[in-house]
């Protein structure tokens, strides 16, 4: 009898510690950017006060409009949607026809082309950026936006995002379309695509998080500052109010809060996306 009646009790205690457990992992996850609200809103005290306080003191926004007043942001938030856009669109086409054939077209060595390029995930994105560099002057595309945006498409975890989805598409289906006569486009365009658009929509959520964060290829390719994107263009704060540290930190609440609202209202998508990509 207490056996039955201590396994609901049992039960509820591991549920509550995995509760916790999770909510201290959220909570160190989301410390930084709390912090950084923290100190944008507050207007008095010391920022780097320890232990650290997320209550702000006396807050206002007076440090976001002093971001405005400063720096071009407008110019910045520009680029940076122009900049996202013309990634995404791009890097969602170039991985999808290369996951194509990859998928459904059976050729000599298409395996040792796949494994080749699953093998670049292990090389950190640092190790491409001389090359690239090199490229882009050779291509005089240096403080363009097509120099920041060309080397990014043809991503490994895209093509096999899109490899991953196009491989559970039954065959009989593409059979049936080849036998009313559809061209490969077509069958790619009107049968793969739609059937893949969770994984498509994962894609889109990825790279525009990714691209509109990307701090470091954007500083190393670009030095006109009309042409630099938000993350890279905020760093005037720092040069300009090098002692403020609440200036900057509200240029950087209005940097990652674009993306953090894309991901709230999309993350469904997203989930639903992995989970076709990991099966």
């Amino acid at each position: 009898m207490s056996r039955h009646a201590a396994s609901p009790l049992a039960r509820a205690v591991t549920r509550t510690l995995h509760y916790l457990v999770l909510l201290a992992i959220a909570f160190a996850c989301a410390f930084p950017l709390l912090w950084t609200l923290s100190t944008a809103i507050g207007t008095e005290g010391n920022v780097f006060a320890f232990p650290p306080s997320l209550i702000p003191q006396k807050p206002s926004l007076a440090n976001f409009l002093e971001v405005f007043a400063s720096i071009d942001i407008g110019r910045y938030y520009w680029n940076s949607v122009w900049i996202t856009f013309w990634t995404v669109f791009w890097t969602v086409t170039v991985c999808a026809l290369a996951a194509y054939p990859l998928s459904r077209m059976k050729f000599k060595g298409s395996k040792l082309v796949f494994a080749v390029i699953i093998a670049t995930m292990m090389l950190p994105t640092e190790v491409n950026f001389l090359v690239n560099f090199i490229t882009m002057v050779k291509l005089k595309l240096t403080n363009t936006h097509l120099g920041v945006i060309l080397p990014t498409l043809a991503g490994a975890i895209g093509i096999f995002m899109m490899k991953t989805a196009f491989d559970d598409v039954p065959q009989d289906l593409i059979d049936a379309a080849r036998v009313d006569g559809a061209s490969e486009f077509r069958i790619f365009w009107q049968l793969m695509m739609p059937l893949a658009l969770p994984q498509v929509s994962t894609l889109v959520i990825l790279t525009t998080v990714t691209t509109w964060n990307n701090f470091l290829w954007p500083a190393v390719v670009l030095t006109k500052s009309q042409m630099m994107p938000l993350a890279v263009g905020i760093l005037e704060l720092s040069g300009t109010f090098g002692s403020s540290t609440r200036v900057v930190a509200a240029g950087a609440v209005l940097t990652v809060l674009p993306a953090l609202l894309v991901f709230f209202f999309t993350q469904r998508f997203f989930m639903r996306g992995m989970e076709g990509a990991v099966k």
